[in-house]
């Protein structure tokens, strides 16, 4: 198959807007990793994103009939971009249908190229459908993000630029994927020049549609999408992309949200560039194949593929940044309630930075705290941290892939009310938008009264609270009912042990 994309990639039309992006080499992660990292920077096409290259294309092949009746698009952002800057470039009238999550800096962007903006769902999906309604009410020309012939082909041509670009060894490629396009246009075109030269996709583990379609042999639909990486949030692989992806890809590999920011900042050290959260995919994956593989002096090469990231959710990648990098430990230590105990613990931590310390009167005879400190994954990793505080005495929790710990208690350590005698503690998350809090509270209701609330916007794509609920013994049957009423995911943390160390009885 990739045989067939050959040629359709060496004359697609994509550099009078597309531009040839520069190869760099990651020094600082390349001396960490002990293998050569180089990246490939899509985040400098002039839309920040490799989209333009398969929307322009696209929109090149159009009939002039096509043309005329104006084009349409469905994207998170990217896409969108790419489509509205090649749309007035061309002269054509275009309308985009982006999700209501969408960052706003891609939104305002879209519209600075002239298109028009409709925004509709929380994801992509939903608003790949509503721009199917418009095609059928207004006769558009819909322009695929990912799974047409000549959107493929233009971005394969980032295939094709890098084994020109790069003629030495070259190990490996690793490829961030959505709904697959840039992942079957790269892929088709190395398989068919260098099939000894390991294509690798990498998916957000919230988004992993094609992980979930090679497992089970066929296309499915994923039950929920992570937005995070708002560029890869897609539920269905396409299905030209499956088709090449199934014989080009070597393998998957799946990412956390943690992990991807700590591959932000990796890209930040290197570059001094700030790239998205799905164009850190490619790195994020690479890290971890490198740790599994244990290889050295190996040539590997990253695609950047964007940089169209809200300013206001560097706050959250920075917070979870360490936490990807396995560089900040989060405990639970129980301590004397005496004069001196503070001190004591802290001679022993010795210079190790402490990132939070967070402490409330409970007891008359003990002292839990709740301590945040650097550390380093190969001289002082976490678990010897742990081990050496309790060969001190020190009992000691780790909290560290606690998120109920990382998202809400450390923010709100106070102890636990002794007027609550049925407190029962949910966690819930929702897409983020203006007005989202007050629409999960109208929709959480009055039946039981509130004990205990934390939400805390930090520029994340979903909202994110923690609810206590004073709920009579007998009634307890009835909660699963009433939240999945809701219709937003929840976990119960009843049981989990920061909020019963710091919250709980």
């Amino acid at each position: 198959m990739p045989h067939r994309y050959i040629r359709k990639i060496l004359e697609a039309r994509v550099y009078d807007v597309a531009i040839e992006t520069p190869i760099d080499e990651a020094r600082f992660l390349s001396q960490r990793l002990n293998n050569q990292v180089l990246l490939k920077r899509e985040d400098l096409q002039p839309v920040f994103s490799f989209k333009i290259r398969g929307a322009y294309n696209k929109l090149a092949q159009l009939t002039a009939q096509e043309k005329d009746r104006g084009v349409i698009a469905a994207s998170a952002g990217n896409h969108a971009q790419g489509v509205a800057l090649a749309s007035r470039e061309m002269g054509i009238k275009a309308t985009i249908v982006m999700p209501v999550t969408t960052p706003e800096i891609k939104v305002r962007s879209v519209r600075a190229y002239g298109a028009e903006v409709v925004l509709h769902g929380d994801a992509f999906d939903q608003a790949l459908a509503h721009s199917f309604e418009l095609v059928k009410e207004h006769g558009y020309t819909f322009i695929h993000p990912y799974d047409d012939i000549d959107t493929i082909a233009g971005q394969g041509t980032i295939g094709m630029e890098i084994l020109r670009q790069h003629t030495g060894p070259l190990d490996a490629v690793f490829i961030p994927v959505g709904g697959g396009g840039l992942a079957a246009g790269i892929s088709a075109y190395i398989k068919y020049l260098r099939p000894e030269v390991k294509t690798i996709g990498v998916e957000f583990e919230e988004s992993a549609c094609l992980k979930a379609a090679l497992e089970a042999g066929e296309r499915i639909i994923l039950p929920h999408v992570g937005i995070f990486a708002d560029g890869v949030a897609v539920a269905q692989i396409g299905e030209e992309t499956f088709r090449i992806c199934q014989e080009c890809i070597d393998e998957v590999i799946t990412v956390t949200a943690d992990e991807i920011c700590a591959a932000i900042k990796d890209i930040f050290d290197d570059t001094r560039s700030v790239c998205e959260p799905a164009g850190a995919l490619g790195i994020a994956g690479m890290k971890k194949y490198v740790t599994r593989e244990k290889i050295q002096g190996q040539t590997l090469l990253a695609v950047d593929s964007g940089a169209n990231i809200n300013f206001d959710r560097l706050r959250y990648v920075s917070e979870r940044t360490e936490l990807g990098e396995k560089r900040e430990a989060i405990i639970a230590v129980t301590i004397p309630e005496k004069p001196g105990s503070f001190k004591q613990f802290c001679e022993l931590l010795g210079r190790r930075n402490i990132t939070e310390f967070n402490y409330r009167f409970h007891n008359p005879e003990k002292a839990r705290i709740f301590v945040g400190v650097q550390v380093h994954p190969d001289q002082m990793p976490i678990d010897r941290l742990v081990n050496e505080l309790q060969q001190h005495g020190y009992p000691v929790v780790d909290l560290t892939d606690n998120e109920m710990a990382k998202l809400h208690v450390r923010h709100m350590v106070g102890g636990h009310s002794e007027a609550v005698k049925n407190e029962q503690v949910y966690r819930f998350e929702f897409p983020e938008r203006p007005g989202a809090l007050l629409n999960f509270l109208s929709k959480l209701g009055q039946r039981w009264n509130i004990t205990m609330f934390h939400y805390r916007n930090h520029g994340a794509a979903y909202g994110r609270v923690a609810v206590g609920l004073d709920v009579p013994e007998e009634e307890h049957q009835h909660i699963p009912e009433y939240l999945d009423a809701i219709g937003y995911r929840y976990w119960s943390e009843n049981d989990n042990e920061a909020y019963k160390a710091f919250l709980g009885d």
